[in-house]
């Protein structure tokens, strides 16, 4: 039951310097300090993290000056409290995270007032380029079990299909794709073989995938 993270929720607040008082308002947890006005803090308290116990906590923002959500820690490590994009959302909603252990010890997992996190500079760079080199719209978002048709793919493709005619060196192929060369040495589809040293063509299942282009 909820109840029972609620005196080790409100000693550790009590320790913060705010008298609690439980069920205010609708509220689970209500805290306040003694400024004039007073500062409230409210916590929302579920058995486990979930998005319900997020949506709570966004509905309480605008009663309070700090929110949180508190649950218990999952004895297995497996639960909420370990998902790293659920830890991410409460910090872009500045909602805090408390964990309540089963002898009772409370853990701040996401502070309140910690700011929002950093981009990440080298994912939002590939999918800038990715963005840039892909060419048109060919994936339809949302789709799923299907091969997504990357930039990478579409150039792997047109080399294939400049193969389609015969035997061809990676010079001969940078209309087709500036990365010729690297995508027939990889080979990264099963799609090309080497015929002799610098010389390229098509494996079977490399004429294969070129039918299947000019039908798609």
């Amino acid at each position: 039951m909820e109840t029972l993270l609620y005196l080790p929720v409100k000693a550790f607040l009590e320790k913060a310097g705010y008298t609690v008082k439980g069920e205010i308002g609708g509220c689970d947890v209500v805290g306040l300090n003694e400024g004039d006005p007073p500062l409230v803090v409210i916590c929302e308290l579920k058995l486990t993290f979930n998005l319900e116990l997020i949506l709570q906590a966004v509905d309480r923002a605008a009663s309070s000056d700090e929110v949180w959500i508190a649950a218990r820690i999952s004895a297995r490590g497996k639960g909420r409290e370990s998902d790293k994009r659920y830890r991410d959302l409460c910090r872009r909603l500045g909602i805090g995270m408390l964990g309540v252990s089963d002898q009772g010890d409370v853990q701040v997992l996401v502070s309140s007032a910690s700011p929002l996190p950093r981009s990440n500079p080298k994912r939002r760079t590939r999918l800038v380029k990715e963005h840039v080199k892909r060419r048109g719209d060919p994936a339809l978002g949302g789709s799923t079990k299907v091969p997504i048709m990357t930039a990478y793919r579409q150039q792997a493709i047109a080399c294939a299909r400049a193969l389609a005619d015969g035997p061809l060196r990676p010079r001969d192929l940078k209309q087709a794709s500036p990365m010729a060369g690297r995508i027939m040495l990889d080979n990264h589809y099963g799609w090309f073989e080497r015929i002799s040293k610098g010389l390229y063509g098509l494996s079977p299942t490399g004429r294969e995938a070129v039918a299947r282009s000019v039908d798609a």
